[in-house]
């Protein structure tokens, strides 16, 4: 049974010209998957640290999520709206009555992240728990 685990990465708010130009560093060249759920907001999963041109910006640990790689037909079932068809896409909304999002790279795998709040209920109502 798939697991949640905490979301190690960044929250960053800041100009939209800013975070389009931003560049994610993480020292042990991992891959960081940056999602945009705001014009002025992303979550840079995997990143350690961000370089962008804005003296306002706010830049802070990723604490509050947990995430889990799955199979898109582990939670399709579950969903209450219609996934879009253009891969890759970051999309939101509620799976099995808990707000979350996914992370559709392509293929059949998807990257499920919630609150940290909501990952027991997530995980009980997706049939998940032992």
């Amino acid at each position: 049974m798939p697991a949640l685990e905490g979301v190690r990465g960044l929250r960053v708010v800041a100009e939209p010209a800013a975070l389009d130009g931003a560049r994610w560093v993480n020292p042990m060249d991992a891959e960081v998957t940056v999602l945009r759920v705001a014009p002025d907001e992303v979550i840079a999963i995997g990143a350690l640290e961000v370089q962008l041109d804005d003296d306002h910006a706010i830049v802070a640990e990723e604490h509050g999520l947990v995430s889990v790689w799955c199979e898109l037909s582990d939670v399709a079932a579950h969903l209450e709206w219609s996934l879009p068809v253009e891969r890759p896409t970051f999309t939101q909304g509620a799976v099995a009555g808990v707000p979350a999002k996914l992370w559709l790279p392509g293929g059949e795998r998807a990257l499920l992240i919630t609150a940290a709040a909501y990952a027991h209920e997530l995980t009980d109502r997706l049939g998940w728990l032992p």
